[in-house]
């Protein structure tokens, strides 16, 4: 391991060789493993050309082969600069590994451009005793995201082998999350799942689009009620890219209710966001080992439409 300076910041260089017993694994999967990083992390480094093999500027796909040489530049975590504020949070669950919240609409993940200090990170350092530092200053304990727009559930880690825990099962599918949207219109078919690949729009960049190249999107999705033009879907992901569901959705030819984004410019209801709410997540535990499920209800503004619509649904 050596040790640089850049500009006031420390740059750790870790070195590491293939040996016969990690030949022929791609260079994310091995680094991911070997470092303890998240993979999405590992594919951050690569893509900002951190990683080198045998000098040579390093690919996420490419296989190990044996004896060559991998430096790894990794800065040093800054001190955190994110400020602690008082917003209300319903913290469903915690203990000392893991939080579980239910985000209300209107309340973004994590600063960003024009964000300013009224996020959920924001929240958490200020009712939390502490956050992961895998994901860095501006994302602590953020495992993984939903749109500001959109309520329900997410689990926030404490500490880093919670985050990598997590972050594992997401990545393998392990963890469950399932989702309400009201949809306009009435969905034919009562089931299916949609597999395309999402990339950003190329007429407007702040939206995503079904395209035929990007990155894989997985969303499985169940019809519970169709009642007067409308129907109520429960979608299940199995990644989990920027706006997934609500691109789906609009791929259906059903765009989400007062999503004014994907959906319809003139909406029938007076709404603040999209009618869309993460309401159930399921996974393992990261140091009982042992299955967990949380469960929110759906919130009065959402519950409120459905019986407007007269529809019958009550969730176990």
């Amino acid at each position: 391991m050596l040790f640089l300076e850049n500009n006031q910041r420390k740059i750790v260089v870790e070195k590491l060789t293939i040996t016969v017993d990690v030949q022929g694994v791609r260079l994310d999967v091995f680094l991911a493993e070997k470092l303890e990083f998240s993979r999405s992390k590992v594919q951050k480094l690569i893509e900002d050309n951190k990683v080198t093999v045998g000098g040579e500027i390093a690919k996420s796909k490419q296989l190990t082969v044996i004896g060559s040489e991998i430096l790894v530049e990794i800065e040093e975590p800054t001190e955190l600069q994110v400020k602690a504020v008082d917003i209300p949070l319903d913290i469903v669950y915690q203990d000392s590994d893991l939080a579980v919240i239910n985000k209300q609409q209107g309340l973004t993940v994590h600063q960003g451009s024009g964000t300013g200090e009224e996020t959920l990170v924001n929240a958490l350092l200020y009712h939390l005793d502490s956050l992961s530092g895998i994901n860095g200053v501006i994302r602590p304990g953020i495992v993984h995201r939903i749109d500001k727009d959109t309520s329900g559930l997410l689990v926030v880690a404490k500490n880093d082998v919670s985050h990598l825990s997590l972050s594992k099962q997401i990545e393998s599918k392990t963890c469950k999350r399932e989702y309400l949207a009201l949809l306009e219109g009435n969905l034919k078919t009562d089931q299916g799942r949609i597999e395309t690949y999402i990339s950003r729009s190329t007429k407007n960049r702040t939206m995503m689009a079904v395209s035929s190249s990007g990155r894989k999107a997985i969303t499985n999705y169940q019809v519970i009620e169709r009642k007067n033009g409308y129907t109520l879907c429960k979608f299940i992901l199995e990644t989990g890219r920027t706006h997934q569901i609500r691109v789906h959705a609009k791929h259906l030819g059903h765009p989400v209710v007062g999503d004014m984004v994907y959906g319809y410019k003139n909406q029938k209801f007076k709404l603040s966001g999209q009618l869309l709410h993460a309401y159930k997540l399921t996974f393992i535990h990261p140091t009982k080992n042992e299955e967990v499920s949380f469960v929110a209800p759906l919130p009065n503004y959402f519950s409120s439409t459905l019986k407007k619509l007269e529809f019958d649904f009550s969730k176990e």
